[in-house]
């Protein structure tokens, strides 16, 4: 099978497309003919050698860890699904053309393979750093960097949740974030002042690295208050740096209603085929992105 690897650590051209051995489930797991990868920031900071505890390797390694596609073996002990099934989840090499997945949910009516890849890491980190961050229905969450995957889901759950939010992101993006229920700015010069005049601040998630910690403890008045998933240095400044993954099950269990309810949609704002997984990453790192990127096998 034709596989996404690489052998050393570093920039996006280290990623080579291989033959190599097909994976097949063991106990508790389930083997897709993967139809879309989702490409995901932790992607590229595995591939970089960033030091993320949660997804420690070996070299040579293969690349990702969403994906959605058709059931074609299932490991044992696995009950409630067949070979046949379209499904999405998370589980690892996932830019290849087959994937063992050790989390996984039935794709709901009317969602595309590309649409469901986009969703497991997404919606995981989303409902993981809103509960980490404290905030509670009534009250008032800014999101710095929310026009991306990670963005797009928190305010959508938010507003789900009836938590406000204040969004940053860029000008392009102002009327989508708006169409998210956010209350939306610009970043660059001036922000802390625009997001002070559209209203007080309970909590923040900085999910761009864009180097406004400092800010967001400032609006928030406590570093207690700010969780970060991009910014590496954020403890230096007391703020918590979200990089452990929580339930990936009660995520996908979560996704199934939002999107059955009508109430989540996250647009793929580019496919890409597996030939290039270079450019996915040249193009995730650079951010600016609306919605998802994945990758089409």
């Amino acid at each position: 099978m034709r596989k996404v690897s690489f052998a050393e650590f570093g920039g996006p051209d280290v990623l080579q497309l291989i033959d190599a051995e097909e994976p097949h489930a063991g106990p508790g797991q389930i083997r897709v003919a993967v139809r879309a990868a989702g490409v995901n920031p932790v992607d590229w900071r595995v591939r970089e050698g960033q030091k993320l505890a949660a997804h420690p390797l070996a070299l040579p390694s293969g690349v990702g860890l969403d994906a959605a596609g058709v059931v074609d073996e299932v490991g044992a002990g696995v009950e409630g699904v067949a070979v046949g099934d379209r499904v999405f989840g998370e589980g690892s090499s996932t830019y290849a053309e087959f994937a063992v997945l050790a989390h996984w949910a039935r794709m709901p009516e009317g969602l595309t393979f590309e649409e469901a890849a986009g969703y497991p890491c997404v919606m995981e980190t989303a409902l993981r750093v809103i509960g980490e961050v404290g905030v509670v229905p009534g009250q008032t969450l800014l999101v710095s960097g929310a026009s991306g995957g990670v963005g797009s889901a928190v305010l959508q759950v938010a507003r789900d949740r009836g938590i406000a939010v204040i969004a940053t992101a860029g000008a392009a993006n102002q009327e989508y974030v708006r169409g998210l229920g956010a209350r939306a700015t610009t970043y660059g010069d001036g922000w802390v002042e625009r997001v002070r005049r559209l209203g007080p601040v309970d909590a923040a998630l900085d999910l761009a690295g864009s180097g406004v910690i400092r800010e967001l403890v400032e609006l928030t008045g406590d570093p207690n208050k700010v969780v970060s998933i991009a910014d590496l240095d954020a403890p230096d400044l007391g703020v918590r740096f979200s990089g452990v993954a929580g339930s990936v099950p009660d995520a996908l269990a979560t996704t199934v209603d939002l999107l059955t309810r009508g109430k989540l949609h996250v647009p793929v704002e580019k496919a890409y085929p597996l030939t290039d997984a270079v450019a996915a990453h040249i193009d995730s790192q650079a951010g600016h992105t609306r919605g998802r990127r994945v990758i089409v096998i």
